[in-house]
């Protein structure tokens, strides 16, 4: 203990750092833990889409979006969402709702945003766009 208390005299801003570092992973993993929005492998999603009619929602920018994307995913911005302009999701409010981003890292925060407007079923797909076609999953091109 005193090898510890040691160091963090000798390396404050190290040691700040640490406890930065600490407190974000515990802050994270508590809000994963107990937030409404599930991740979802590929195969779940697949099966979702197939047997649950689930609806793929594409938060990429509308030029990545139109190179490629899910088959009848539709693509929203995360500001849309936020804002509550869903378009043609409102309708899809009774199916299980798939989120999708380039990596699988920001699409969190719609996917609470659509829990807020009265979505159910919402999750985030892991690793994203670039998970799904590192897999040789079908991609379509944008019209």
């Amino acid at each position: 203990m005193q090898e510890i208390m040691q160091f963090i005299g000798n390396h404050p801003m190290l040691s700040l750092a640490w406890m930065v570092l600490l407190g974000a992973i515990i802050f994270t993993t508590f809000q994963s833990r107990f937030s409404k929005v599930g991740d979802i492998a590929r195969g779940e999603a697949i099966r979702l889409i197939n047997k649950e009619d689930a609806v793929i929602v594409d938060l990429r920018n509308r030029d990545d979006y139109r190179k490629r994307h899910i088959a009848n995913s539709l693509n929203l911005a995360a500001a849309d969402i936020k804002s509550g302009n869903l378009g043609e999701l409102e309708k899809a409010k009774g199916k299980p709702v798939i989120v999708v981003c380039a990596g699988g890292t920001s699409s969190r925060d719609p996917a609470q945003n659509l829990i807020k407007a009265g979505f159910k079923r919402v999750y985030v797909l892991k690793e994203g766009i670039s998970g799904w076609s590192g897999e040789n999953l079908p991609l379509v091109r944008g019209k």
